[in-house]
């Protein structure tokens, strides 16, 4: 099957303006000293990986039309959807939480109406994203910790959306150049060191960077740092100042040029968990933590095709995996014959930066939490 193709920015915009029309209230709550409490609507929108969220949305259905003597009435009818957002770092305290207190209570209210959707940090629905206007930013650590530690702290933060606009999200990776990308928009916040709060904001628009996403960065980096003592500086690729901007980045004047793998960039999984060998794609939106432990992944970056192998793949995975890689090389030498591929083999924490760039947001593996 060929590449899922991007679904257009038109299409985006017309979903998320359906979703959001029939979304008549969401009430946030984030979970602080085990319990939840209602999020400050300043905050709506902004994501830490080390915290769990809850979202009661109240959608508005479709009306339901009846006969009765004067003829047909209208009645509204409403449907709730909660979606538990659990960041990557979070540990799964909060989802035991929430199941033996919040949903009680909203199964009390609501009955059969209620539907209660767990999500993971960058495994979020499509509907959930929309209520957002592409405004969705993750931030590492915990929410608390950042109104203590964030006055010395360099923060980098990149944008990018995966397959449609609707998956477009702001995340916070570890300050590096080599992170750098010409098709993508980045903020660097650098803090002076002393206590003023004061620093320059940089939103960095690479050459070959979609203009919707520069004017969206720039608009988002101007509500996240309000402060006046802030210096507000936006750079296009190669403007960047010698003094501050390289040295909060590691100090190293490097950035990647090409962007030719976001057309191509496919994962695919191997698995026998189903008692017979399988391979199935992920959705363009897919993150580090699709890669399956028990398994083997297939990814595809338009110049090479790793082999991925999780730490309890069995044997006959990787024979089978293997094969079928070879296959899948030999079929696009006839279908991208401008486009050869390369087999290589990675494990599990010993990818290259070839591998890790495909994937927006990489950072250490999660651990198992309690």
């Amino acid at each position: 099957m060929p590449r899922q193709p991007q679904m257009s920015s038109t299409e985006a915009q017309q979903l998320m303006n359906e979703w959001s029309d029939d979304l008549e209230v969401m009430e946030a709550f984030v979970l602080e000293k085990r319990k939840f409490v209602r999020l400050p609507e300043e905050e709506l929108g902004h994501f830490f990986t080390e915290d769990c969220y809850v979202f009661l949305c109240r959608y508005w259905m479709p009306l339901e039309m009846a006969n009765n003597d004067d003829g047909k009435h209208v009645e509204d009818d409403f449907q709730c959807i909660v979606y538990f957002w659990q960041g990557r770092d979070a540990g799964n305290m909060g989802w035991l939480t929430f199941t033996f207190s919040m949903q009680k209570k909203f199964k009390t209210l609501f009955g059969e109406k209620l539907e209660v959707v767990r999500t993971h940090q960058q495994q979020e629905n499509l509907k959930f994203m929309a209520h957002f206007k592409k405004k969705f930013v993750i931030h590492q650590g915990k929410r608390n910790q950042l109104k203590v530690q964030s006055s010395n702290r360099v923060e980098f933060f990149h944008l990018r959306s995966n397959g449609s606009a609707l998956c477009t999200r702001l995340i916070q990776v570890e300050p590096d150049a080599s992170l750098l990308n010409s098709a993508f928009c980045y903020i660097l916040n650098v803090p002076f060191t002393n206590d003023d709060k004061t620093g320059i904001v940089y939103v960095w628009i690479g050459s070959k960077s979609d203009p919707e996403e520069a004017h969206l960065i720039e608009e988002i980096a101007r509500e996240m740092f309000k402060n006046p003592w802030i210096s507000f500086q936006v750079l296009n690729e190669g403007e960047e100042p010698d003094n501050f901007f390289w040295v909060a980045l590691g100090g190293k004047k490097s950035y990647d040029t090409d962007d030719d793998y976001m057309c191509y960039t496919r994962l695919f999984r191997c698995s026998n968990e189903k008692g017979y060998f399988m391979i199935s794609e992920k959705c363009s939106d897919f993150c580090q933590d699709d890669l399956a432990d028990d398994d083997i992944m297939i990814l595809d970056n338009g110049e090479q095709v790793f082999l991925w192998l999780g730490a309890h793949c069995s044997e006959v995975e990787i024979k089978l995996a293997y094969k079928s890689a070879q296959v899948y090389i030999q079929h696009l030498r006839v279908t991208q014959p401008e486009k050869p591929r390369k087999l290589f083999l990675t494990a599990k924490g010993k990818e290259s930066r070839r591998f890790t760039k495909c994937f927006h947001g990489w950072s250490s593996y999660k651990k198992s939490l309690l």
